[in-house]
């Protein structure tokens, strides 16, 4: 039992070190206190203090109760425990510190790209980025945090070392174990600089038309237009194709189908068509345009283009000038609607009505 005990203690040593650790949390309030009004004038965020305070003031805390042990003659047994156990907490608490950090900086730089605005096409791309790259960088901190951790132990030190020596082998090691996680997440990591979709984008995956809601390390949350989810591997947006409405700007050009009589006055639905499109709040002033498509026997195919700011407007769009052309013909040009037709030979007519009586 002597190698586990304390020796040499005294009451004054005990509050030598009571008084150690109440001076570190006084020291670190009065620092915090400091530094909250220096941002405050020099206009820093202030969203990163208050995320440093508790890994600050334990590391704190840590570092002058160590100080204070130091003019206690601790057993053997009793100093390599709190020479292990220190050394672990102290990387857990700089492991804190680093994704509070982080945390705090994603917040910042989150603020900084408001996608509430309407041409948000730069503040998406760097939400994107962001969210993908911090999931990234807290992977590769627990990593390093659990290797610190075990090369504190001398019975498993071996063991951390190898853990940070080979993470490269052990990278093919699980990949081999594990290839579609691994393929998603490369595919995470390729897509956070290539770019192919981006938070907020509008997209159509397997037919569906919906929104890019979340990005995860090795899948994306894709909200549809009736408010389902539908949950893709990353991989599927670099190997497959599909629709991004939203790649360059939010723009977007919608077009409106209108089928009527061969002999309808196509001249006379175009300027209404246009009419109509300029008379709706939707339109963004680019392009409105009629124009016949497809020429079948039976009717005419007149495809209108009109563009609005975003997809949304543009559907929206879509559906009113719909609705007021159909209006029209229906009122004003009922020989434009679609009508079967047919012809007649002498003779034919009366022939049929014979056979018909008898």
């Amino acid at each position: 039992m002597s190698d586990i005990s304390l020796t040499h203690i005294t009451p004054m040593a005990v509050m030598s070190i009571a008084i150690s650790v109440a001076a570190a949390f006084l020291i670190h309030w009065a620092l915090y206190w400091i530094a909250l009004r220096v941002a405050k004038h020099s206009k820093i965020e202030p969203v990163l203090l208050p995320a440093l305070y508790q890994p600050t003031r334990w590391l704190v805390v840590l570092l002058s109760l160590g100080a204070g042990l130091k003019s206690i003659e601790l057993g053997d047994r009793v100093e390599d425990i709190w020479s292990i156990g220190a050394r672990m907490i102290f990387a857990l608490l700089v492991g804190w510190l680093i994704l509070r950090a982080m945390h705090a900086g994603k917040a910042m730089m989150e603020a900084r790209a408001d996608i509430s605005v309407e041409d948000n096409l730069k503040a998406r791309r760097h939400r994107t980025r962001i969210s993908i790259l911090y999931r990234i960088c807290q992977c590769i901190v627990g990593f390093l945090v659990i290797a610190m951790m075990l090369i504190a132990i001398p019975g498993v030190r071996t063991i951390g070392v190898s853990l940070m020596a080979s993470a490269g082998l052990a990278a093919l090691a699980v990949g081999a174990a594990a290839q579609p996680a691994l393929k998603n997440l490369i595919a995470g990591i390729q897509m956070a600089f290539s770019e192919p979709i981006r938070l907020d984008d509008v997209v159509i995956i397997e037919g569906e038309w919906g929104r890019i809601e979340e990005i995860k390390l090795t899948y994306v949350i894709v909200r549809i237009w009736d408010d389902r989810r539908m949950v893709v591997p990353v991989s599927y947006f670099l190997e497959k194709p599909f629709q991004n409405w939203t790649t360059k700007t939010s723009d977007l050009l919608g077009t409106v189908f209108f089928h009527v009589d061969p002999a309808a006055d196509v001249a006379r639905i175009r300027a209404k068509f246009v009419e109509a499109v300029k008379a709706n709040s939707r339109w963004d002033g680019r392009v409105a345009i009629l124009q016949v498509t497809e020429h079948r026997p039976e009717a005419l195919e007149l495809r209108g283009l009109l563009s609005a700011r975003n997809a949304g407007i543009a559907f929206d769009l879509r559906c009113e000038v719909r609705e007021v052309v159909m209006d029209f013909l229906r009122t004003d040009m009922p020989d434009a609607l679609v009508r079967v037709r047919q012809r007649l030979e002498a003779g034919e007519g009366l022939t049929r009505l014979s056979g018909a009586a008898e």
